[in-house]
């Protein structure tokens, strides 16, 4: 890779350079300097990092927040000369192995130099741990490997792996003989975490990596990270999307916008103060459980394209406050607090421009009359005396009002795992229990949202609601027809099983994926069209698809139809496929995972088109998430509910706001504990309130009640006794909670607590 060692240079009255870019250290142990990546196309170059200058400190956590494409693992592979050709690195990166010693230029490693260099002084931990792993090797392989290609003593290398995977609530045993698809995500997550840090490096870069994993996993993985940071005296830069997740654990944040970096400073000074426009407008449009929903608004506009990126300020066209001069000059770094910068010309009125304030945001909730008080903690939460129980604890799952679209009756789902040719000689196969026992109602017009870890059983729920998946027990009707009765032709149904699927739709979480990559939008919202609306001419096909597309906000629709899908970006393919799915008019479309593969700054605008679409075409959803944020947002604004699942049951469901503000299920309660708080100060960094990190194995779930062996709550009648979510025809659409706690009368109350269980009938959570 090509490398340059310019020094600080001086724009627009800042200083980009070392000086001013993150003074108030005299020890930092990587500097980078002036670093642009480009790579050249046949049209003009595209800058895919462009002249970036940052400090990595000694023994601190850096985080690193921008959307999707602004260069954060751009950073990350600059960092470690690790850009792939043909992408062309320059400036310079200096790596210091000892404060005060001569620094390494990264950029000139070679060969020899660079491979011992990387695993070595920096090691990487990728998104995909699945993808980072051989599936043919076991995970002792690939530390063995890693051992003898740095010509580390193995032996030695594997009981500081066993130490490693210790550390991180692993059995090393057990991981050690497995294959990386053998372990949950969040097991191989660590388990890539442990690799990491086999050859003891100084400098860990971590590029998302608790994305793909469940708030649970995500909020343990970074207890875990605050941990083994001080025993290993490490340095990491975590890279995320998500500003809340990271604040805090980061002593700093470096938030990077369309390539180029934008602010850096404390965590907590830049969530409270940030001087940014950017930043201040991207902790707004952050879907959270703190703020009132009226003050998460989304970013207008979009980012720029690498190939296209304005001359000036890359954020001024759609900054509030650009001028004439950051359409044309770069802003240079301002000082804009104690040991806080920003990349702004108008810095001093920010806070003005996009007002945000946190403070502000917490009080307001309090003013609402909304709980902030965490129900664990407060003295009063297990006063169960003034009500009954059976009344205002075991309703049922029914709808709020009116008649229901859809019904679910004992619905069980039961898959049986394959197996191979001499297996199943011998032996019965294992059933895999998704869901189990589970009945609930969609009335017209609702917003379910279903929350859950992963494995939980939320999308094979989804889709016995909307007739795809079919149940292995109980029923599912629509509209008083049995779906599959229809589907089989048994009897003679009221209605054909074609108008089912007609008005039963989803939207799947990977909107690129589902779309024909071979054709145009138009050819694929045709489709559906001319199969059940076969009298259409195309005149007619094309009006509805270009109007709907002009709904959504594709303008001008014509244009859009005529795109491929990889020609869309991320929010306008999620649109393409929400146009698809309103195409048939339908009365319930299951959107799954929706908005989670959006940034952040998307998620509030594509939320609020669906509610736009729900009251115009009167559709209900079935919203499902792993983020109780996003779950709060589409929700409580639509005036829906919330149902809460763990291994293939519901354990509570309600409207949003009593399920998160005062949830009375301890799985519920250690959800809202996982889930990132607005204000960095209250994110404090300890063990998980759960007896352990892994859900069990679906396919042999615990006894009695299912959570009892994660449960912090747990009584000796919770391994025998499984709790029932209840009914209760008086009081439909209330909540309900699958806990023996909620019955003050029960037996848990004199039943012995488990081992590792507080005796104390309320252990200390914090939100």
């Amino acid at each position: 890779m090509a490398s340059t060692r310019d020094d600080a240079t001086s724009t627009g009255g800042g200083s980009r350079g070392r000086d001013q870019t993150a003074t108030a250290t005299d020890d930092p142990i990587v500097e980078v300097r002036n670093v642009s990546v480009t790579y050249d196309l046949q049209a003009r170059d595209a800058m895919v990092l462009d002249d970036v200058s940052l400090d990595l400190r000694r023994e601190e956590i850096l985080g690193c927040v921008g959307e999707s494409g602004s260069g954060k693992s751009m950073l990350a592979n600059a960092m470690m000369d690790a850009v792939e050709e043909p992408g062309i690195t320059t400036g310079s990166v200096r790596y210091y192995p000892e404060k005060d010693a001569e620094p390494v230029e990264v950029l000139d490693l070679e060969d020899d130099d660079l491979k011992k260099f990387r695993w070595e002084e920096i090691s990487m931990v990728f998104q995909g741990a699945l993808s980072s792993f051989n599936p043919t090797m076991t995970i002792a392989g690939h530390f063995e490997e890693t051992l003898d290609a740095h010509d580390y003593d193995v032996e030695e290398g594997m009981e500081r792996a066993r130490d490693l995977l210790a550390d991180l609530y692993l059995d090393p045993d057990r991981v050690l003989d497995s294959y990386a698809h053998e372990l949950s995500g969040g097991m191989s997550q660590r388990a890539l975490i442990a690799l990491s840090l086999i050859l003891e490096p100084d400098v860990l870069l971590m590029d998302e990596p608790t994305a793909a994993l469940d708030l649970l996993m995500q909020r343990s993985i970074l207890s875990l990270l605050d941990d083994i940071k001080e025993k290993y005296e490490l340095s990491i830069l975590f890279i995320t999307h998500d500003l809340p997740l990271v604040a805090g654990l980061a002593d700093r944040l470096a938030i990077l916008y369309a390539f180029e970096l934008a602010e850096v400073g404390p965590s907590e000074q830049i969530v409270r103060d940030s001087q940014h426009p950017y930043t201040r407008a991207l902790l707004k449009a952050v879907p959270n459980l703190d703020a009132p929903l009226s003050t998460m608004t989304p970013i207008e506009g979009t980012a720029p394209n690498p190939a296209h990126v304005p001359n000036g300020c890359h954020y001024a066209p759609r900054c509030p406050l650009a001028d004439e001069r950051c359409h044309e000059e770069k802003p240079g770094w301002y000082d804009a607090g104690p040991d806080q910068r920003s990349a702004c010309f108008h810095y001093e009125r920010a806070d003005e421009a996009v007002p945000f304030d946190v403070e502000e945001v917490l009080a307001s909730v309090d003013e609402a009359g909304e709980s902030t008080v965490d129900p664990a903690e407060d003295p009063d939460a297990d006063d169960f005396s003034g009500f009954d129980g059976e009344a205002e604890y075991s309703a049922t799952a029914a709808a709020p009002d009116g008649d229901a679209v859809v019904s679910l009756d004992d619905v069980e789902i039961h898959f049986e795992e394959e197996q191979g040719f001499v297996e199943g000689l011998f032996d019965e196969p294992d059933s895999v229990r998704a869901v189990d026992g589970v009945s609930i109602d969609i009335p017209e017009n609702d917003v379910l949202a279903l929350v859950g870890e992963s494995g939980c059983g939320k999308t094979t729920l989804g889709k016995a609601i909307i007739g795809v998946q079919r149940p292995t027990g109980g029923t599912v009707e629509y509209r008083g027809q049995d779906v599959w009765d229809a589907k089989d032709g048994v009897g003679d149904p009221d209605i054909e099983y074609g108008d089912i699927r007609r008005a039963l739709q989803i939207i799947h979480q990977d909107p690129g994926a589902s779309l024909n990559p071979n054709q145009k939008v138009v050819t694929s919202l045709e489709a559906p069209l001319k199969r059940w609306n076969p009298e259409l001419s195309t005149e007619d096909r094309r009006a509805r698809i270009y109007a709907l597309l002009k709904r959504v906000g594709m303008r001008p629709p014509e244009d859009y139809a005529n795109r491929f899908p990889h020609q869309l970006s991320g929010g306008e393919q999620q649109r393409v496929a929400l146009v698809r799915a309103l195409l048939m008019n339908p009365d319930v479309i299951l959107a799954d995972e929706a908005v989670s593969a959006l940034d952040v700054s998307l998620r509030v605008e594509t939320m609020d088109l669906l509610l736009e679409l729900q009251e115009q075409f009167n559709t209900s959803f079935v919203f499902i998430s792993h983020t109780l944020s996003n779950a709060r947002y589409l929700a409580e604004k639509a005036d829906g509910r919330i149902g809460i699942m763990y291994l293939g049951e519901l354990v509570e469901i309600g409207p949003p706001d009593q399920v998160l503000n005062d949830p009375q299920h301890p799985y519920t309660k250690v959800l809202r504990w996982a889930t990132a708080n607005l204000d960095p100060s209250d994110q404090e960094m300890r063990d998980p309130p759960v007896r352990s990190i892994d859900i069990p194995d679906p396919v042999n779930p615990p006894s009695g009640c299912r959570f009892h062996t994660r449960c912090p709550e747990a009584r000796e009648v919770c391994t025998r006794d499984a709790p029932e979510l209840g009914e209760n025809e008086s009081t439909p659409g209330a909540r309900a909670v699958a806990c023996h706690r909620s019955d003050p009368n029960h037996e848990y109350w004199n039943s012995k607590p488990l081992d590792g269980v507080d005796s104390a009938e309320t252990p200390a959570f914090d939100d």
